[in-house]
């Protein structure tokens, strides 16, 4: 059970480093072209919280499997 809870995991955070790359971009984008970046900032932000908590949680079950 635990491989499988480890590769969905690796899957999200693989998949969050995909998204905050995008989100990123595209506020560049919007600050290139002068518009208000906030909104898409505070959502960078949650993004980043959420990309934190999935890589705490594929470290616990990789410190789980190493036992």
């Amino acid at each position: 059970m635990l491989p499988r809870h480890l590769a969905i995991a690796e899957r999200h955070v693989a998949l969050g480093e995909t998204h905050l790359a995008r989100q990123e971009a595209l506020i560049a984008r919007l600050d290139r072209h002068g518009h208000d970046t906030t909104d898409a900032l505070a959502l960078l932000a949650t993004m980043r919280h959420s990309q934190s908590l999935h890589l705490k949680d594929r470290d616990r079950l990789l410190r789980e499997l190493a036992h």
